[in-house]
């Protein structure tokens, strides 16, 4: 498989491993196209004219983006005008997505191929999106199918509880316990690095997003790749290939 040289099915030595990634900058890029519906969103349910380009989004909440834009707009971040925002950004996320384009990132397809049904890989999600917003994007890309559970942003500030929620919904998901020795999470921010930590899982770390790789590095995580054509060597390892 190119990019992906010697890993193949093959044999295996067991154990379960929990895989949990971030969706925007490590299994996508949407060009964009997520930034624009918010945007559309703000302008539309608040008349904002003039749009001020003052807030991060990477590896944050969508809780905790909505809430930053209302701020450096001057107007009053409540619950509910924030909970207006979001839900007029996924009105406007389909036709952004269509607009916009965006890619899968390299090795992405490939990988999930590989670890999709595997008896010893289990697929989640650990994503600052809203589960809605999730879901609209994997779906565009038609990846939304292979993950089964998630921590999704919905309602959350802090991604280390994003992180939580989503070792608590393998949990679910598994009928049991979870040792977070088992549990990997895959992302492209200090963040991400950071809420592996959280909950004491494996951070593995792909330069595919806006954070270069000498960013990444600083933050020591476990795994760091240039991008998930690269990772032969892990997804060996998830797969129990000898």
């Amino acid at each position: 498989m190119v990019g992906l040289t010697g890993v193949e099915r093959g044999d295996y030595t067991g154990g379960m491993s929990i895989l949990l990634f971030d969706i925007d900058g490590t299994l996508i890029r949407t060009s964009g196209a997520g930034k624009s519906a918010m945007e559309a969103a703000l302008a539309g349910v608040f008349a904002v004219t003039e749009l001020r380009d003052e807030v991060s989004y990477s590896g944050r909440t969508d809780p905790a983006i909505g809430l930053d834009l209302l701020r450096v707009h001057g107007i009053d971040p409540t619950d509910a005008h924030n909970d207006l925002l979001h839900s007029a950004y996924l009105q406007h996320l389909p036709t952004s997505l269509e607009r916009f384009g965006g890619t899968v990132l390299p090795g992405i397809r490939e990988v999930m191929g590989l670890l999709h049904g595997h008896p010893d890989v289990r697929l989640g999600l650990l994503t600052g999106n809203s589960y809605h917003g999730a879901q609209a994007k994997l779906m565009h890309f038609g990846l939304w199918h292979y993950f089964r559970f998630g921590g999704f942003g919905d309602g959350r500030h802090d991604r280390d509880d994003v992180a939580r929620d989503a070792l608590a919904a393998a949990q679910q998901y598994l009928n049991g316990p979870v040792d977070p020795e088992t549990v990997y999470v895959i992302g492209d921010t200090p963040l991400d690095i950071r809420c592996a930590r959280a909950i004491g899982a494996k951070a593995v770390a792909v330069a595919t997003g806006w954070h270069p790789r000498s960013e990444l590095a600083e933050h020591q995580p476990d795994w760091l790749f240039d991008d998930f054509s690269q990772a032969s060597e892990l997804v060996a390892l998830w797969l129990g290939v000898r």
